[in-house]
């Protein structure tokens, strides 16, 4: 698997998302069915199921811990309510979920950009994509400055 590079798509009237063919190609290779989960950064994160049961490793105690935190039950909630599993279709297809398009601004006959994150792909709407990307590219650029100038103090 790769799950690298970045595609433009449309949503479909009936909400399908059509994968491209580097990321079906991914996918297919996986041979999974797909987890849909609701990024708190704004996009859907779409990951072959194997690659969803590494991230959510069970508590060990799981009710035990659930009974007495509340913030415990927050992320089982956050994790059951903004996550589906779904299938691919034939024609390479995804529907998402209307309660996750009106969540993440996915709406029909948008363009949303498709961008892999080497354990699966993410899904933004055009414009959060535009702006995540620039936060993404100055944060990368502060820190290279901030190494030089780590390296040139250390180095004289």
């Amino acid at each position: 698997m790769q799950f690298a590079g970045q595609d433009k798509c449309r949503i479909d009237a009936n909400g399908r998302i059509k994968l491209t063919p580097r990321f079906l190609d991914d996918f297919r290779n996986a041979a999974d069915d797909v987890i849909l989960h609701c990024l708190v950064e704004g996009a859907l994160g779409v990951y072959p199921a194997s690659v969803w049961k590494q991230m959510r490793q069970a508590e060990p105690r799981p009710a035990a811990r659930a009974a007495t935190s509340t913030l415990f039950r927050r992320q089982l909630r956050r994790f059951g309510a903004f996550t589906q599993v779904e299938t691919i279709t034939n024609q390479g297809r995804i529907t998402v979920p209307t309660h996750f398009r009106d969540t993440l601004n996915l709406q029909p006959r948008t363009e949303v950009i498709m961008v892999g994150c080497e354990i699966g792909i993410e899904i933004w709407n055009a414009e959060a994509w535009r702006k995540e990307a620039q936060i993404i590219l100055e944060h990368q650029q502060k820190k290279a400055i901030a190494e030089m100038e780590a390296d040139l103090t250390k180095n004289p």
